[in-house]
């Protein structure tokens, strides 16, 4: 795997430039996946405030709900909740589209005629998963912070105005930066993870399973540890 990552920065910034073919691959991996991530942005928002808002009442901190949830939105359940998302519908594709071609000998007739498979195939799509992972996160968490004006309105009466300002009112630089930059390193794995089990797949219909299969898995344990690894960093930097 290290290998392979050590190949895409070598390959991955030379000339020939695939641009036409990582254009396609952003339309594909990021526009396909807004509506999947959307509806799972807004439930998540939805879900959030209607089970913090009883236990909340009790403690008549009712007017804390924006804050919070848009606390746990921003720093934490959005850019995990969408990479893990991610991860399951791009990163099986992935796996699954690479491995296919191997099992049918496409990469190698891609080399015999010589194209480079590897930065046709690989580095666009390792590319694209790095670029539009934060911005699917972006739109997600504006998404679930609607979804949760809409479930306080469900039960009482708020302003959009005064639910931006109690939510942005408690954000900081430091709750920003640090969800925003992992993003980029949750879509550089998945992409790689992906490429990598497809690009090697063993022969036959069952390796492309595994291929996808095990795209999916690994991406989804990797994203655990490095967000374990940027919580660290961000503590260490005071960012906590």
């Amino acid at each position: 795997m290290a290998h392979f990552a050590g190949r895409f920065f070598r390959e991955g910034f030379r000339p020939r430039y695939e641009v036409g073919e990582w254009l396609y691959q952003c339309y594909v991996i990021g526009y396909q996946s807004l509506p999947l991530v959307g509806v799972t942005g807004f439930i998540m928002g939805m879900v959030l405030t209607l089970q913090s808002r009883p236990t909340m009442a009790q403690f008549g901190a009712e007017s804390w709900i924006p804050a919070m949830v848009g606390l746990t939105i921003i720093r934490e359940m959005g850019p995990i909740i969408t990479a893990l998302i991610f991860a399951g519908k791009i990163g099986s594709s992935i796996g699954a589209e690479l491995g296919s071609m191997r099992v049918t000998e496409q990469i190698d007739a891609m080399e015999v005629s010589g194209t480079n498979p590897f930065k046709y195939l690989v580095v666009t799509r390792v590319l694209a998963t790095t670029l539009m992972l934060p911005v699917l996160t972006l739109l997600a968490d504006a998404i679930a912070l609607f979804a949760s004006f809409v479930g306080l309105n469900m039960r009482g009466v708020t302003t959009l105005a005064l639910y931006t300002n109690n939510v942005l009112s408690r954000l900081a630089f430091g709750d920003v930066l640090p969800a925003f930059i992992k993003t980029f390193f949750f879509g550089f794995a998945v992409g790689l993870i992906g490429c990598y089990k497809g690009y090697y797949s063993d022969k036959g219909t069952e390796g492309v399973g595994q291929a996808a299969n095990s795209a999916v898995v690994v991406s989804s344990l990797v994203i655990f540890v490095l967000d374990l690894l940027a919580v660290q960093i961000t503590g260490l930097l005071g960012l906590n």
